[in-house]
């Protein structure tokens, strides 16, 4: 049985790495101005070759009408669909159980494609499995099938705004391409069982930004989980987090069954250092739960000191090292390790939310979240993110966020 745990989880390390690359890839592609047909192929082998998709119809909306961009495994059947009558009702992730056309029904899932509600474009498959009941089933892939689509025709769009010079529609879908990039990287499906609870929230101040939060299931009892925040905002803050999340994902995967967390560390350091080349650093909070143990173990690279509130006391996590990317090689680092009392509350933050300012220009500080937080442990976890950020907003009244704010919490049991 734990070998099938451990196959089922590297199954979906696999997976979520495999989606994540082909994203990055894609972007890649983006970024260095490929040619719609490159683009294509690169779309075509993903979900053909990778994901064995065999029967597709791609329609997006040029000019006044609407063209068929990409099809496959459907001779003859894309030419009878008429998007206008047939696949405008669409406005979600849809299965195609009866329609009145015929060519529409050799098909099984519609996926629309909108930007800000209007229709961009429209994606069929067919000869899918659709009654599989497995954990990875082909509707399991559809969200992300609806992402990758999403971000190619906003790229093939951005190319058409840039034929007629509107600039600055071509940076705000550029920076929607990366959005929605960025928020594949953060975890979906937190927990919330009878061992742990964890929720989090994150504020970008611009459309993408430098924060990141994760957390990563090793088995039924063992955890890792993570904060971190790049120097600097905007998009190389943002290409730099992801680059940092995939090499992360990477190490865990290929180390968890004797996860070192200095080996972890010193492996990072090298990532950052070679990705930002001493341009930019991360400032990190990295921790290892177990559950039977109740052992807190963590190591703090020069980020905001979590607090952790055990028991009667409150106590700061602050052992680690210098921040990621800061020295070609870190000089120590310290792992700290605590005993977890049951009802724990662990509160990971980003400076953007300690430093946030209010009209007298006094920050909110890591005080007043402290006793914000004993006043209110009965919540529950995501209950009391959801307070932090309210008080947030009071606090700055008028004023605008200086920084991204990001928060991770987790309670004990």
């Amino acid at each position: 049985m734990p070998e099938i745990k451990i196959n089922s989880l590297q199954e979906n390390i696999e997976l979520k790495d495999f989606k994540l690359n082909s994203l990055l890839e894609v972007t890649k592609a983006i970024n260095e101005n490929f040619k719609v047909d490159k683009l294509l192929k690169i779309y075509e082998y993903i979900l053909k070759e990778q994901l064995a998709i065999t029967k597709l119809a791609l329609y997006n909306f040029v000019g006044e009408d609407w063209n068929t961009l990409l099809r496959y495994g459907a001779k003859g059947l894309a030419k009878k669909i008429n998007v206008k009558d047939d696949l405008l009702h669409f406005k979600e992730i849809t299965v195609i159980e009866s329609s009145a056309n015929d060519a529409l029904n050799t098909f099984d899932i519609a996926i629309p494609v909108l930007h800000k509600e209007k229709p961009l474009a429209f994606l069929l498959l067919g000869d899918l499995d659709i009654s599989d009941s497995s954990e990875n089933n082909a509707m399991s892939h559809m969200p992300f099938i609806q992402t990758l689509t999403n971000i190619i025709m906003v790229a093939i769009e951005n190319k058409r705004l840039a034929n007629e010079s509107i600039e600055q529609q071509i940076t705000n879908k550029e920076l929607e391409v990366a959005a929605q990039m960025q928020a594949m990287l953060l975890p979906s499906d937190l927990p919330t069982n009878d061992k742990i609870e964890v929720a989090a929230l994150y504020e970008s101040l611009q459309l993408i930004g430098g924060d990141y939060y994760d957390f990563i299931k090793l088995n039924e009892n063992e955890f890792v989980f993570c904060i971190a925040d790049v120097s600097g905002k905007g998009i190389p803050a943002a290409l730099l987090m992801s680059n940092f999340q995939a090499n992360l994902r990477a190490n865990i995967k290929y180390n968890h069954h004797q996860l070192s967390m200095e080996d972890v560390i010193i492996e990072l350091n090298k990532n950052v250092n070679d990705a930002a080349q001493g341009e930019k650093f991360i400032t990190f909070f990295f921790a290892y739960y177990n559950c039977e143990t109740k052992i807190l173990k963590y190591v703090n690279a020069g980020h905001n000191y979590p607090i952790l509130f055990n028991k009667n006391k409150v106590e700061e996590l602050n052992e680690g090292c210098i921040g990621l990317g800061m020295f070609d090689t870190i000089p120590a680092i310290n792992v700290g390790e605590i005993s977890i009392s049951p009802d724990s509350i662990l509160i990971c933050f980003t400076d953007g939310l300690v430093e946030l300012e209010n009209k007298n220009g006094v920050q909110f500080e890591t005080e007043r979240l402290t006793d914000l937080v004993q006043r209110n442990s009965t919540l529950s976890i995501e209950e009391l993110n959801n307070l932090i950020f309210l008080e947030l907003d009071k606090f700055k009244g008028n004023q605008e966020y200086l920084d991204d704010t990001a928060i991770l919490s987790c309670r004990f049991f």
